[in-house]
């Protein structure tokens, strides 16, 4: 019998550290993913508002693992999973076969039930994601430069993003310093100060992870910045023109989806039971129900605490659950009992809002405003790949922090988003 096989499809948070933890052991791991690079979503934010290139915060998967021997890299797009067979199967007709599976695919963003509002309102969730976003926001002061009609001109002019989580209060807080600082006398016949950024959020506040006063720190960190904070005002229609909130239509060219997010279609490969988000729900021990030899990991599993509460989507528990599931497997494969049930460490939460504020709650410890905003960019430099793209990171937000200019603000053009 020959080495153990595992292959991991996604080569995320949960994904990358799992193959670590799986580094020595008598196993012949093949990774899948459908893009060459691993990608630091919490800094995606940066490249759509201009302030980080995509090299920055991606790294190609394939040099990543290059050190490992043990480490097969496909690129390539998984379509199915025959698990009788106890194969992955491939876009193209391949088959990829396994003694071990480790599903971390991740998620996208749900419009819940309108997926019609999509090519309105662009979520956030890989690079090309965000070049699309960066691309409208900046072709918007683009077009409002040439308009003649006031009408049209603030249209452009108005930014919605939708959603009061992380992700929406640190884009509307970096547009807003982006119109109101970077831009600033760069137009001749438009004054970017007067750019209207408005966050719309169905909830009755901000970043409900957070305590209530934190979430009311948010809140006014935003509005000093110039931002239009909607509070419980659910979305009703999203189109070309603009966005209908809480009874009314606001007219506004560029809309940015930070709602909510759906887990990849692991679910419907495997057949087996989902929540409402299309997580799968494992077992304690992250496996599939019925299935010993395949696990899910990371935003396409649905886990719960002992609480009740479900663990986040964040990298940390990504990457939590990763080293369980090794350490199962290590286990199983060395004949002696492995861990427990997962038991998800929730080490904090962290929300950046523009370039001198932020808020963070590690329980111990509950900071906001400017000492919060440098350990928040501590935190994230820390947990970067190689010592490059810490300092190239290091240097851009310290740019930033002093002269308020972004040089990644470059337009690519893409289809249905030109200039003219």
């Amino acid at each position: 019998m020959g080495e153990h096989r595992v292959v991991v499809v996604g080569a995320g948070f949960g994904g990358l550290e799992f193959t670590r933890a799986m580094g020595g052991a008598p196993v012949a791991v093949t990774m899948i993913d459908r893009r060459n690079h691993h990608l630091f979503q919490p800094l995606l934010y940066q490249v759509a508002t201009t302030s980080l290139a995509t090299s920055e915060i991606a790294w190609p998967v394939r040099h990543l693992l290059r050190g490992r021997k043990d480490v097969t890299t496909l690129l390539g797009t998984v379509t199915g999973i025959d698990a009788a067979g106890r194969q992955v199967l491939l876009e193209g007709g391949g088959v990829v076969p396994y003694d071990t599976l480790v599903i971390a695919t991740g998620a996208r963003h749900a419009y819940f039930g309108h997926d019609e509002w999509e090519p309105f309102a662009p979520g956030l969730k890989t690079l090309e994601d965000a070049t699309t976003i960066r691309r409208r926001i900046l072709l918007a002061f683009e077009k409002a430069e040439r308009e003649q009609d006031p009408e049209r001109r603030q249209a452009l002019l108005t930014l919605v993003v939708i959603g009061g989580g992380p992700t929406g209060v640190e884009l509307a807080g970096t547009i807003a310093e982006l119109a109101r600082d970077t831009l600033r006398g760069e137009f001749r016949n438009i004054d970017t100060r007067e750019t209207k950024v408005v966050l719309v959020e169905a909830g009755d506040r901000l970043l409900s992870a957070f305590d209530q006063k934190h979430s009311a720190y948010a809140k006014q960190a935003l509005e000093r910045l110039g931002v239009t904070v909607e509070l419980g005002k659910p979305v009703s229609q999203v189109t070309a023109d603009g966005v209908a909130f809480g009874g009314a239509f606001l007219p506004a060219r560029t809309t940015i989806w930070a709602a909510g997010v759906a887990a990849s279609p692991a679910a419907q490969w495997l057949g087996a039971a989902a929540d409402r988000a299309g997580r799968v729900i494992v077992e304690p021990d992250l496996s599939v129900p019925g299935h010993s030899d395949i696990f899910v990991i990371g935003d396409t599993a649905s886990v719960k605490r002992p609480d009740g509460r479900p663990v986040p989507g964040v990298a940390p528990a990504a990457k939590q659950q990763g080293r369980h599931v090794a350490a199962i497997l290590r286990a199983r494969l060395a004949g002696r009992a492995g861990p427990g049930p997962f038991a998800y460490r929730h080490d904090g939460d962290l929300a950046t809002i523009g370039k001198r504020a932020a808020v963070i709650d590690f329980g111990w410890l509950k900071l906001t405003g400017w000492p919060a905003w440098w350990l928040w960019g501590v935190a994230h430099i820390y947990f970067l790949i190689g010592f490059r793209n810490r300092l190239a990171v290091s240097l851009s937000w310290l740019w930033i922090y002093v002269t308020g200019q972004r040089s990644a603000r470059l337009i690519t053009q893409g289809d249905g988003d030109s200039a003219t």
